[in-house]
C-alpha cells in the first residue's frame, strides 16, 4: 500500500511594512525582489504572460542552503480582497523532491502591524524527503528582507517631505520676510523689513 506523502506547513511573521505594498510586490513585482534581497534572490524573469496575471510563468534563481537553484512556477490564483497570492512549481530544484509544490502568501493588512502568513503544501516523492522547514526559514528571511527594505523606504520619504518643507519655508521667508520656526517653546515667528 503507498503511502500518502501530502504535507502542509506554515508560519507567519508580523512585519511594520505596508501590507498592501507588500501583496502587491509578489504579485506584480515580484522581479524587484532581486534587489531588496540580493543574497537570497538572484533574479526573477516572466517566460509567459503578463506580471500578476493568473497563468503567468516565471522563474525564479535564489541561493537556499548555499546553493544555487531555480524554480519556475505558474502563478495559479489571486484574491486580491484577501491578499493572496499562490504559485505553483512546475520546474526546477523542487521537483527533484516534490511531486507537488505549492506556496502561498496572505497579508493581513491591519494598519501599522501586518501579518504574513506563507503556506508551502507539498507532496513528497518519497518518505525519505525532508519537509521543507529550511525552505521555509529562507522565505522569512526574504521577507524580512522586504520589510527592512520599505521601513527604510518610508524613512527616506519622510526625511524628503521635512526637506521641502524648509525649502517651501525657506522661499516663503524670502518672499514676505516672515520667517517661521519650530523650537522648544514652541513655534515663533519673527518678521522682518
Amino acid at each position: 500500500m503507498a503511502v500518502i506523502l501530502k504535507c502542509k506547513l506554515e508560519r507567519q511573521v508580523e512585519i511594520k511594512s505596508d501590507g498592501d505594498v507588500f501583496h502587491e510586490l509578489f504579485r506584480y513585482k515580484p522581479h524587484h525582489i532581486s534587489t531588496i534581497s540580493p543574497a537570497n534572490i538572484h533574479g526573477v524573469d516572466l517566460h509567459e504572460g503578463d506580471w500578476g496575471n493568473v497563468g503567468s510563468i516565471i522563474t525564479w534563481n535564489y541561493t537556499h542552503d548555499g546553493k544555487k537553484k531555480s524554480a519556475k512556477e505558474i502563478l495559479e490564483a489571486v484574491d486580491e480582497e484577501t491578499k493572496t497570492v499562490t504559485f505553483k512549481v512546475i520546474e526546477g530544484d523542487l521537483t527533484e523532491l516534490y511531486k507537488d509544490f505549492k506556496g502561498t502568501v496572505h497579508v493581513d493588512t491591519k494598519g501599522e502591524s501586518n501579518l504574513v502568513t506563507w503556506t508551502f503544501e507539498y507532496e513528497k516523492l518519497n518518505d525519505e524527503v525532508e519537509d521543507p522547514n529550511t525552505l521555509m526559514d529562507f522565505t522569512i528571511n526574504v521577507t524580512k528582507d522586504i520589510e527592512t527594505h520599505h521601513l527604510k523606504e518610508r524613512e527616506r520619504e519622510r526625511e524628503r517631505e521635512v526637506i521641502m518643507w524648509f525649502v517651501v519655508a525657506d522661499i516663503y521667508t524670502t518672499s514676505t520676510g516672515v520667517s517661521a520656526s519650530n523650537n522648544e517653546g514652541g513655534v515663533s515667528v519673527k518678521v522682518s523689513k
